[in-house]
This record gives C-alpha cells, structure tokens and sequence, in this order.
C-alpha cells in the first residue's frame, strides 16, 4: 500500500496483486507459490562448494528462482548475470568475452553490499586470454565467498569460446580442491540443456573438431557438476500456499485444498501453467473458483497463444524423430522405459515434455496431452481427409444448446464406424480404436471442449478418457474384448473413476473384433444411480 500526500488530504493507492505469466515474479507485486524448501535445498548445495546446473524446460520459472535464491543466500556475495545480451559478438573473440564478463560482474556488485573499489577492481583491460581471467578471479576470490549465477547459458551454447571458458572454471574448481587456486565458492548454470552434454552436442551439430587428445566420449568441460535432484515442479501444497494469499485477500471461500488438487491434476506443477489457469480464473472467469472454474481456465489456456505451445509445436515439426515418440507414446499407446541414455528421451525430458512414470515414459501433463493430441489428431484427420475426402462426421443431435448428448455421441460413432471403416479388418479397428475415436470427437468438440487421456493398464487393453464440454465432464473406457469375465471387470473399474470424479454415469466402449460378435448400446444400471452405458462396436 503507498501513501501520497497532496496539499491536506492523504491519497491511498492499493497496489494490486496479479497472477503473474510473463517475467519474474516479484513477492510484493505477484501472488507467488511458497518455495522456501526449495531454496533450502539449494541454499544447502551452495554450502557445500557446489558447481551445478539448473536444466528445465521453458517458463519454468528458473529466473524467478534465481531472483528469490539471490535473496535467500545471505551470507555470500551474489553476482548473478544472464548470457541473454551477450549476442554473437560478445562471443566472436576471447577478449572481447573476457571484458564482456567482467563488465557484467561489475554491473551486478552493484546491487551487493561490497564496496565500490572492490567492485571496480573486478573491471580490468589487460584481460585478454583466458590465462589472464584466470589469474584475476584468483586474486579476486581469495578473501571472498563469491556465489556466480549464469543464466541463459543456452545462449552461449552454439560458441566454442564458452566451451574454453568452462573449462578454465572447472580446473580453478579441481585446483581448488587440493588448495592450489581461489575461485568461485560456487557457481550455478541455469538453461535448458543439460550443459554437461554441450561438448556432444556440439560435436553433433559441427561446432567442434575433437583434438586428437580427447577421447571419443567427448568429457564434458561441466563433468564436475554435482547432480541437480531439487524438484523445481509446485507441489499441491505449494499450490495451496499461493491460493492462500489470493483468498486472504479476496475471500472468495474457495475449497483452496480441493481447488490446489485440480489445478495440479492438469499441469502436473508446471509453473507458467498453474499460474495461467488462475490469472484466467482471476481476471475472465469472474473468480469461479470450482473445479468447473479450473476446467474452464484450462480451455482458455489451450485456446490461447503461448511461448510455450509456439516452441513446442516447432520442435514437433522440426524434429520429425520427437515428434514420432511423443505420437507412439501418447496416441498409439505404446509403452517406452524411461530410458534417461537414450538422447531422444534425455532430449523429451529436458524440455519437460516427458516424465518418468514407474520406469515407464507419460507425458509430463494433462495440459501437453491435450496440446499434443489436438496437433496429432489435426493432422490425422488433414491425412484421412486426403486419402478418403467422402468420410463425414455426423454431429447432428450431440449438442443442444449447451449440453453434450454422450450417449448419442457414442450412438454415433458406432454408426460411423459401421458407415466408413467397415471396409477396414476389425484387428485394425481394434488397435487403432482410440484414435479413430479421436478423429470422431475433434471437430464435435470444435474449441469448446477438450479431451485427455486419465490412465492405461499395464497390458495396454484399456483407456480412460476424459471428455469435458463446457461445464460437463464424461469418462469413456476403451476396452478391447477379453471375455465376460473382464468385461465385468471394466464395469467395476469404471465405477471406481465415476466415484473418483463424482459422477453418476460413465461410457463403457468396447472393440470387438470376433467374428461372431454382437453390436450393441444398453444402459447397465448399478447401486447408488450410478449407471454405465455399454457400446460394443
């Protein structure tokens, strides 16, 4: 709250709290997740002479942690700068990087308690050789507890010179060690990529010629580093905390416990995400504060234009490999092992599209679900529209008003599967039901609704998914035919997701490929009024 006085009169401006999704956050100006912990682990690796990096994928809120860790670390001197301005030219030659650097050190004591002659001391001319910048950051370490903060090291990492330049760091760290050298007490490098692999990558990409000294595993100028385990994802409590602080504020009476569960549920704590679906809620959703409220924000936040999306969809199409894993795991259902060596998976999970699910390889959120599954659906049906431009889906009757009809939805489809795919052997309709259902709801759904896969069974035969429109919410489970006895095994697991979601009806649809089965649509009515309308197609 600021207080202006004008003449005889107190002027009172209230400076709103935001919910903020596009730079660093600031505790006095944004409603911000509680990540004490978090900078209690690092505070702890810092402690301990750590070299280490901060890898995650974009919007991740690696600045806002470096910002907040700056802060938290009070007993050492912080110079904390970013790669981001630098460009190619502070790259071009060494000397030009070395006073490039020791500009932005100077720059940066600014904002610390050291004195002004210190921090001049660190601007010297006669650097121009990495021997040079060696010797002085020697001489400028020896007495004190310097913690260096990079960010952005992405940036440098298509430049040899930067290659040097850490390998300069880490034999002052390994001198260090056996005290024969001052350095940094500890040094965090913040980006997307694991910096430990920038000599491969930059072997693969043609940007470094090997000497014939270095052997063919290419040893990383970061292999010094100390494992990064701090999970930078908001846990659901920590969601609670930035809830906390909105509904002090606001007092809306949320179930702040309940509402921090959804939210978390379709972003798995991926930063930017949990902030956007309640700035949406917040500032165009008239602070609906409901799981319908969390439903509807998600919606606009797929509906949107984000940095995000933008750079996901341009490594789908520009890395056809990528895109073909993320196709097999999502849409086709094939389980992978999380396989952290196998450089497609490590390449998946430092963009953060991917997680590791019990050894097995999920993609991380519900949210990359649905983004992944509306680009590959789109081109499905951009393919089958091709190939058999007369197949129409036939919506008539599947909305009214605002209300989905998924019974006749369902109707439907079993009479579009009969219209169009009959041609089709049913072992082919069998394995590749799921995504002909997909390609069947997409353009019903047409923006006011999405659609994301809950979970699948270990043998692979069955799927939930979760349609929601609007302010409704379905379960269809996909099971392939394995006899009555699992049939009605699927009908007691579908009851458990109904209970799960607190809804009164699921969809049961089942492929069938006998050749003497028996199509049918029937409602199978249970205890409680819950009931499960069963397709076999």
């Amino acid at each position: 709250m600021v207080y202006l006085e004008e003449s005889e009169h107190i002027e009172v401006i209230i400076v709103r709290r935001q919910f903020n999704v596009t730079g660093t956050c600031i505790p006095e100006e944004d409603y911000m997740v509680d990540i004490t912990e978090k900078l209690t682990q690092i505070k702890a690796l810092v402690d301990n002479k750590a070299y280490f990096a901060i890898n995650r994928g974009r919007q991740y809120g690696k600045t806002t942690t470096l910002h907040l860790l700056e802060n938290f670390l009070n007993d050492y001197i912080v110079i904390s700068i970013s790669f981001e301005g630098l460009g190619t030219e502070g790259f071009s030659d060494v000397e030009i990087f070395c006073q490039s650097f020791l500009k932005q050190i100077y720059k940066a004591l600014r904002f610390t308690n050291v004195s002004q002659t210190y921090r001049e001391n660190w601007l010297n001319e006669n650097i121009k050789t990495f021997s040079n910048l060696s010797d002085h950051i020697t001489e400028m370490c020896e007495n004190e507890k310097l913690v260096l903060m990079i960010d952005e090291v992405d940036k440098a990492s298509n430049h040899r010179i930067f290659l040097d330049f850490l390998s300069k760091l880490r034999d002052k760290y390994l001198a260090r060690r056996i005290k024969k050298d001052f350095t940094f007490h500890s040094i965090i490098l913040v980006g997307v990529y694991d910096i430990r692999n920038l000599k491969l990558k930059m072997v693969q990409e043609g940007l470094h010629t090997p000497t014939a000294t270095e052997t063919t595993t290419y040893n990383s100028p970061w292999n010094i580093a100390t494992d990064f385990n701090v999970d930078m994802s908001f846990s659901p409590v920590e969601i609670q905390s930035m809830l906390i602080q909105y509904e002090n504020d606001h007092q809306t009476k949320m179930n702040i416990e309940k509402i921090a569960q959804e939210i978390y549920n379709y972003t798995s704590g991926y930063p930017v995400l949990v902030s956007r679906i309640c700035k949406y809620i917040d500032e165009r959703l008239e602070k609906d504060w409901t799981t319908g409220g969390v439903r509807r924000a998600v919606k606009l936040v797929l509906k949107n234009e984000s940095p995000l999306f933008d750079t996901l969809i341009k490594n789908l199409t520009s890395n056809p490999d990528l895109s073909d894993l993320l196709y097999q795991v999502l849409m086709s259902g094939k389980k992978r092992p999380f396989n952290i060596h196998n450089p497609l998976i490590n390449l998946c999970y430092r963009y953060d599209y991917v997680k590791d699910a019990n050894g097995t390889l999920k993609v991380s959120n519900k949210i990359f679900e649905v983004c992944l599954m509306d680009y590959f659906t789109d081109k499905l049906i951009d393919a089958e529209n091709k190939k058999e431009p007369h197949i129409n889906v036939d919506e008539s009757g599947i909305i009214t008003g605002n209300q989905f009809n998924m019974q006749h939805c369902m109707e439907k489809f079993s009479n579009h599967l009969q219209k169009y795919h009959h041609t089709k052997d049913e072992k082919f309709i069998e394995r590749e039901g799921r995504l002909l259902l997909l390609t069947f709801l997409s353009p019903i759904l047409n923006g006011q609704g999405f659609v994301y896969i809950e979970s699948q069974s270990t043998d692979g035969k069955q799927t939930d998914v979760i349609v929601n429109y609007l302010n409704q919410q379905f379960i269809i489970e996909l099971k392939i035919w394995d006899g009555p006895k699992k049939h009605e095994k699927a009908y007691k697991q579908l009851l458990g997701y109904m209970e799960r979601f607190d809804l009164k009806e699921g969809y049961l649809l089942t492929f069938d490929s006998r050749k003497t089965k028996k199509l049918s649509q029937n409602w199978v009515d249970f205890e409680d009024g819950k009931r499960i309308f069963d397709v076999v197609v």
